[in-house]
C-alpha cells in the first residue's frame, strides 16, 4: 500500500505579496514593539521546534535577536543578506525574488547586485508604519525561504491584531 505524497504548498502570487505588504502595516513601532514582537517569533519557533535565528532592525539599529537551537552562525549571513534587499526594494525579500522569477529570471542573474551582500529569498519582512512606511525589517532564517517568509507573516498578523 502507497501513501499518498503531501503536495508543496502552492506558491503565493506577486499579487498575494503585495497584498499582505498592504494589510500588515502596523501604528506603531517602538523598542517595546520589537520585544514584543520578536518574543512572540520566538514562542511560535520554539512551538515548532524550528532551528532559526530571528532579527528585527529598525533606522539602522538592531533592537532584537535570537538564535534558537539548531539555528548556526550561516543563519545570521543569511539574514542580513536578506534584510539588506528590505532596506533596498522597501519590500519582503520573498517578494523580491517572486518578481524576478514571475518575469522569467533571478534575482542573481538580473539584479546586478552582488549575492554575498543581497539574497532575495524569503525570511524579510519589512517593518511598515501608517503614515511613515518602512522603517525597519524583522527577518527570520534557518528554514526553507517560503516558511521563513510564512512564519514572520503569521507573526505580524498575530502582533497587528493585538494592537
Amino acid at each position: 500500500m502507497t501513501t499518498p505524497k503531501q503536495s508543496p504548498e502552492p506558491t503565493p502570487s506577486v499579487e498575494e505579496l503585495e497584498a499582505q505588504e498592504r494589510r500588515l502595516v502596523l501604528p506603531r513601532f517602538t523598542h517595546d514593539d520589537a520585544w514584543a514582537l520578536g518574543s512572540l517569533l520566538v514562542e511560535m519557533a520554539r512551538e515548532r521546534r524550528a532551528p532559526v535565528a530571528i532579527d528585527i532592525h529598525r533606522a539602522g539599529q538592531q533592537l532584537f535577536h535570537a538564535a534558537l537551537p539548531g539555528s548556526a552562525p550561516d543563519n545570521d549571513a543569511w539574514i542580513a543578506r536578506k534584510r539588506r534587499v528590505v532596506e533596498r526594494y522597501g519590500c519582503a525579500s520573498y517578494l523580491v525574488g517572486s518578481r524576478y522569477r514571475a518575469r522569467g529570471t533571478t534575482f542573481e542573474a538580473s539584479s546586478r547586485l552582488d549575492p554575498d551582500t543581497y539574497a532575495a529569498h524569503g525570511g524579510s519582512f519589512p517593518i511598515a508604519v501608517e503614515g511613515v512606511g518602512v522603517i525597519g525589517a524583522v527577518t527570520v532564517s534557518g528554514l526553507p525561504q517560503l516558511q521563513d517568509h510564512q512564519l514572520v507573516v503569521e507573526a505580524l498578523e498575530a502582533f497587528l491584531a493585538r494592537s
